[in-house]
């Protein structure tokens, strides 16, 4: 699609000059005339009119023309070339939330869920043409959110999120699978899963392998998020005398987070503290984002040339007819 548009557009307001040159041009002409009375017109409606007549107001005309063009080459016209392949749909993604009693771990501010829970919200808000949901696991797995475009109630339904609401343990793959059935049937041309979890698969009855290679036949990207800092990090045990904090070793299943994100097209990511997550949270906006913007082409060239050629134009015209066929007319 073409189409041109003045990069400098305020230098148009010069055109209002020619208003009092316009006027001054129609008051002169008005005077210049000598006017007499006679009893009837008749015999001077039958006179010829030459070609002057018809010309007499040419050169004030192209004079005209020639600062109008000169104005428009000044703006800097710009001819605009540009076609988009958009989807109307956007991109579909759900969220799949490891809430197991591991995630209260307090190597994050104020511990690995609660940390996650923010920059997700944070990430929901960015994303305001997609259809997002939310899958939450453990021992096993349920949809705390089917795919929707209300986004406040997807960030009030992710404030409710709190570890034990269901069976604990580290069901991966049931909350893939559960992740990967929820996009299955969408039209979106773009489909993404975002998994994040602090654990190693030890429950459920798919095996995350298998969850892959179901995302990969629907054609569903997976990114996955391993949450915990490198060595031990500090748990919360209960105790006969309240809460006590203990080391306890990070576990992550990497290799099998990487290869979930390799075989679906995706990316694996490590995340050892609040501000690597906002990071990783970052880069993936970033990543889905430019997969529909690489779409859009658009150029701009510059069309000056021709308003400039115009304008010089109608002042040589001018030139030429007032020292030739014109040459007396005032």
């Amino acid at each position: 699609m073409n189409s041109i548009q003045f990069a400098n557009p305020e230098y148009f307001y010069l055109l209002l000059l020619l208003l009092p040159l316009i006027t001054w041009y129609v008051l002169k002409d008005k005077n210049a005339h000598a006017s007499i009375q006679v009893s009837t017109l008749k015999s001077f409606s039958a006179a010829p009119k030459t070609y002057k007549y018809y010309l007499r107001h040419a050169l004030f005309a192209f004079r005209v023309l020639a600062i109008v063009f000169l104005v428009a080459a000044i703006a800097r016209p710009q001819s605009s070339s540009s076609w988009k392949n958009e989807t109307s749909e956007g991109i579909d993604i759900v969220m799949s939330l490891d809430i197991s009693s591991s995630m209260l771990a307090r190597d994050f501010e104020p511990d690995r869920l609660e940390a996650a829970k923010e920059v997700a919200m944070n990430f929901i808000t960015g994303r305001q043409e997609d259809k997002i949901g939310l899958v939450i696991f453990s021992g096993e797995s349920f949809t705390q959110c089917p795919l929707t475009t209300d986004h406040a109630v997807l960030i009030n339904l992710f404030k409710d999120i709190q570890s034990g609401m269901i069976e604990d343990g580290t069901a991966i793959g049931l909350g893939l699978a559960n992740a990967v059935n929820r996009l299955k049937d969408s039209k979106s041309k773009s489909k993404v899963v975002i998994l994040l979890t602090d654990g190693v698969n030890n429950q459920g009855e798919i095996a995350p392998i298998t969850a892959a290679e179901l995302a990969k036949t629907f054609g569903i990207r997976v990114y996955t998020i391993g949450i915990g800092t490198m060595g031990t990090a500090p748990y919360p045990i209960q105790t006969a005398f309240g809460i006590s904090m203990r080391n306890m070793p990070v576990k992550i299943d990497e290799e099998v987070l990487g290869q979930i994100a390799d075989m679906t097209g995706g990316q694996y990511f490590r995340a050892t503290d609040n501000n690597k997550l906002k990071a990783i949270y970052a880069e993936i906006d970033k990543l889905e984002k430019s997969k529909i913007e690489v779409k859009q082409y658009s150029t701009k060239s510059e069309k000056y040339l021709l308003f400039a050629m115009l304008a010089a134009l109608f002042l040589l015209l001018e030139i030429a007819l007032r020292n030739s066929i014109l040459r007396n007319i005032p």
